[in-house]
This record gives C-alpha cells, sequence and structure tokens, in this order.
C-alpha cells in the first residue's frame, strides 16, 4: 500500500472516532502519524479486563468480541474502535477483547498520544471540547 493511501486510511479510521471529531484533516494527521497498523492472529486477546491500559485501537478490518466476566457484550468489526479513554487515563479495562478473526488495527499508545499533545496543546483543548460536549449530551440523557 502507499504511503498516500495507508495516511488516508488511517485519517478515514480516526474520522470516526468521536474523541476526534472536531478535529480537520491536517491535525488528524498529527494523530495519525503517531499510531501504527499491526497484524492480530485470530483468537489473540486484544486487552484484558482488569488489566491497566495504555493502548487505543481502532479495527481497520477483522473482527473481535468484547467478553465481560465470561459474556458477550458486542463485536467489533471494521472502524469500531476499543480504549479510547486508555489515551487519557490509567484504569483497569473493563472487559476483554479477544479477535475472532485474523484482524489489523491500528493502534496508539497513550505515550505518544501524551507527546503529540505537548507538541501541540490546540489538539488538546479540541478534544476536550469534544468530551465535554459528550459529557453534556450523557448527562441531559440520564435527566430525561
Amino acid at each position: 500500500m502507499s504511503r498516500r493511501k495507508e495516511k488516508d486510511g488511517k485519517l478515514a479510521l480516526l474520522r470516526g472516532v468521536p474523541l476526534f471529531a472536531n478535529l480537520d484533516d491536517h491535525e488528524l494527521g498529527e494523530i495519525a502519524r503517531h499510531a501504527d497498523q499491526i497484524s492480530v492472529p485470530e483468537g489473540q486477546v486484544l486487552v484484558s479486563q482488569d488489566a491497566a491500559g495504555n493502548s487505543f485501537y481502532v479495527i481497520i478490518e477483522g473482527a473481535a468480541d468484547v467478553v465481560r466476566d465470561g459474556q458477550k457484550l458486542a463485536e467489533l468489526t471494521d472502524g469500531d474502535f476499543l480504549g479510547e479513554m486508555a489515551l487519557l487515563e490509567d484504569l483497569p479495562r473493563s472487559a476483554t477483547v479477544v479477535t475472532t478473526a485474523p484482524t489489523r488495527v491500528l493502534e496508539m499508545h497513550r505515550r505518544e498520544f501524551s507527546g503529540v499533545l505537548d507538541e501541540a496543546p490546540h489538539l488538546a483543548r479540541k478534544m476536550l471540547a469534544t468530551m465535554a460536549h459528550r459529557l453534556r449530551n450523557a448527562d441531559e440523557q440520564l435527566v430525561t
């Protein structure tokens, strides 16, 4: 795959992540250049329930099950993401995610994400505004 196609693919995937909703293509590019594409075989655990998490993933191609306390909660497929909060804080994972097919993911570690924010604080402000908006909406849904 050409570098241009790879970059465009990363941008398209990241555009679908609510945390990055207010970023323009240049800003998404800043995030994307710190994310790696990795291949994960079927049956591999991406994250384990109750384990510390430090990575965020977007499924490029493939599938994975989300399991909590032995119960399947959801199936993730192309374009779905997990671990968004691991970019911001060091809390235990709320579920286990295991691939159910050979899967390619876009992975970003908290360390790299923090580096991007250190280099470009305006991105942090935009993402915080997005999070505040989402929190307000969630709060309003709880009240109604």
